[in-house]
C-alpha cells in the first residue's frame, strides 16, 4: 500500500467493494485497456475515456466527467492522464488514481525507452535515418492541424484572436520565455472573467467529447460527493507534504550529490520547473522544451526533436513523453563515467518521474476541493484566455519545425528588439517538401487518421532512403 492511501480519511478496507460496486480488480482492468487505446493525443485520449468510463461502464456522469476535465485542463501536465487520476481517485481514492495514472503512462514509457535505445545504437543507420524523415514530414502535417483544430474551437471572437496573436508574435519575433506568455494570458482572462467581459465567457475547453450523454443521477457512483472528496486539511498538508517529497527529494539529492551543471541535475531542475508551466498540452509546451533543450543545453539537434515528437505520436500515453527521449539522449551524449546506454536510461526515467509525478499531486491536492469551483466564472475565462494563447504557441511551434523540416540553413534577423530566423532559400529541401505537401493533402483534404499518415510517411521515407542509398 503506498504511503498516499495511508492518507486517506476513510480508506478502503481490503477485499471491500465500495457503495458504487466498481470493484479495485475491475477498475485496474478498464484502465489497462484505457491505456492500450490512448493513442492520438489528448483529445482522442479524452475520447476514448468517455466512451468506456461515461457511456459503455457507466460509472461517472456527463457533468462530472466534464467538471474533472475543466478542472484537468487549468492545471499544468497532461490533462488526458490528469483526467484519469481525477476518475481513479474519485472512485477508489488514492490507490484508485495511483493505478489509474501509472498504467496511462505505462505503455508509453515503454515504448518510448525502447525507440530511444534503437535510436541511440541505429541512428546513423540509413534506414533509421530515413525512417525519420519521412515521420518528420508527418509529425509537421499533424502539428499544423492541431493549431486548426484548437483554433476553431478557441478562437471565438476577436478578443480570443488577438490573444493567439500577442502570443504568437511574443514567442516568434521577440522569444519571450512561454512561462510568462501563458501567465500573461491567464491573468488577462480572470480579470476579464471577474468583470464579465462576454468575450471571456467560454464554455468547455474541449467542446462536446462524446455521443452518449449520461446523467450523473444515472450513474454508479451517482451525483453525491464521496466522503473521501470532503477532506480535513490535515489530510491536504499530508499529501502536499509527501509529494513534494516525492517530488523534490531526487532533485534536491543530485543537486548535492552532483552539483550544478551534472547532466542529471540539468534534467531534474530543467524538466521539474517544465512541470509547472507545461499549461495547454504537449504541443504547447514542445516550443519551450525545443528551445531549451537544443539551443541551450545542446542534448538534441532540431531534427532530433522531431524525431522523438514522432515517437511520441505513434505510441501510447501522453505525447509530453517525447520528454522521455530528449532526457535519454542528454544523458546519453554527456554519460560521465557511466555507460551511455545506462546514463540515457536513467536520464530518460529521471525525466520521466519529475514530469509526471507533479501530475499526482495537483489532483490529489486539488481535486477534493473542486466543488468550490465548479461555477467559478472568472477561472473558467482565464482558461478560455490561456486556451487562445495557446493558439499562438502551436503556430509557432509549427513554423520552427518547418523551419528546421523544409531548410537546411537559416540565418538570424535581428531588427528593433526582434530576432527571427529566417529561412536561405536556396537551402530547401525539396523531398521533404514534396512529402510534407502529401501529409498536409492526406490530413486537411482527405482526412486520413494520424497513425495512418505517420505509417504512410514513413514507409515513403524508407523508399526514398532505398533510392537515395541511404539503406
Amino acid at each position: 500500500m503506498s504511503k498516499i492511501e495511508h492518507l486517506d480519511s476513510t480508506p478502503i478496507r481490503r477485499n471491500d467493494v465500495p457503495a458504487h460496486g466498481i470493484s479495485f480488480g475491475e477498475a485496474v482492468r478498464v484502465w489497462a485497456r484505457v491505456a492500450a487505446l490512448s493513442f492520438g493525443g489528448p483529445a482522442g485520449q479524452i475520447a476514448v475515456m468517455h466512451r468506456i468510463i461515461v457511456e459503455e461502464k457507466r460509472w461517472i456522469g456527463e457533468n462530472r466527467f466534464l467538471h474533472a476535465l475543466n478542472y484537468c485542463t487549468l492545471l499544468p501536465g497532461p490533462e488526458a492522464q490528469q483526467l484519469a487520476i481525477y476518475i481513479g481517485w474519485l472512485l477508489h481514492k488514492s490507490k484508485g488514481g495511483l493505478v489509474a495514472g501509472i498504467l496511462f503512462v505505462l505503455p508509453g514509457v515503454v515504448a518510448i525507452m525502447a525507440l530511444s535505445w534503437i535510436y541511440a545504437i541505429f541512428g546513423n543507420i540509413g534506414a533509421v535515418q530515413a525512417l525519420f524523415f519521412g515521420l518528420k514530414a508527418a509529425v509537421l502535417a499533424i502539428v499544423l492541424e492541431a493549431v486548426l483544430r484548437i483554433g476553431r474551437r478557441a478562437l471565438k471572437n476577436n478578443v480570443m484572436i488577438g490573444l493567439a496573436a500577442a502570443a504568437f508574435i511574443a514567442l516568434f519575433l521577440f522569444h519571450a520565455p512561454f512561462p510568462l506568455v501563458v501567465l500573461a494570458a491567464g491573468v488577462v482572462g480572470y480579470v476579464g472573467g471577474r468583470a464579465g467581459w462576454a468575450a471571456f465567457q467560454g464554455g468547455n475547453g474541449h467542446g462536446k467529447v462524446g455521443g452518449k450523454q449520461v446523467a450523473d443521477a444515472d450513474s454508479l457512483l451517482g451525483e453525491e460527493v464521496p466522503a473521501h472528496a470532503r477532506p480535513p486539511v490535515s489530510w491536504s498538508l499530508k499529501v502536499a507534504a509527501v509529494g513534494l517529497l516525492l517530488w523534490g527529494g531526487p532533485v534536491l539529492a543530485l543537486l548535492v550529490f552532483l552539483g550544478k551543471g551534472d547532466v542529471f541535475t540539468d534534467i531534474s531542475i530543467f524538466f521539474s520547473k517544465m512541470a509547472l508551466v507545461t499549461f495547454g498540452g504537449a504541443y504547447a509546451v514542445l516550443s519551450y522544451v525545443a528551445q531549451q533543450a537544443v539551443e541551450h543545453y545542446h542534448w538534441l539537434k532540431p531534427g532530433e526533436m522531431l524525431d522523438g515528437l514522432g515517437m511520441a505520436e505513434t505510441t501510447p500515453g501522453p505525447l509530453i513523453m517525447v520528454t522521455q527521449f530528449v532526457g535519454f539522449m542528454g544523458a546519453y551524449r554527456a554519460p560521465g563515467l557511466l555507460n551511455p546506454l545506462l546514463a540515457g536510461t536513467l536520464g530518460g526515467l529521471l525525466t520521466t518521474w519529475v514530469t509526471f509525478v507533479p501530475c499526482f499531486l495537483w489532483i490529489f491536492l486539488g481535486a477534493p476541493f473542486m466543488e468550490t469551483m465548479r461555477n467559478n466564472k472568472a477561472l473558467s475565462a482565464a482558461l478560455a484566455a490561456i486556451t487562445a494563447a495557446v493558439v499562438g504557441v502551436i503556430l509557432n511551434l509549427a513554423i520552427w519545425f518547418a523551419l528546421h523540416v523544409l531548410f537546411h540553413d537559416l540565418h538570424e534577423a535581428r531588427r528593433f528588439g526582434m530576432v527571427v530566423d529566417l529561412p536561405v532559400v536556396s537551402s530547401i529541401n525539396v523531398p521533404s517538401l514534396i512529402l510534407t505537401l502529401g501529409a498536409v493533402v492526406a490530413v486537411f483534404r482527405f482526412k486520413v487518421g494520424m497513425l495512418t499518415v505517420l505509417v504512410a510517411c514513413s514507409v515513403l521515407g524508407l523508399a526514398y532512403g532505398l533510392v537515395m542509398g541511404w539503406v
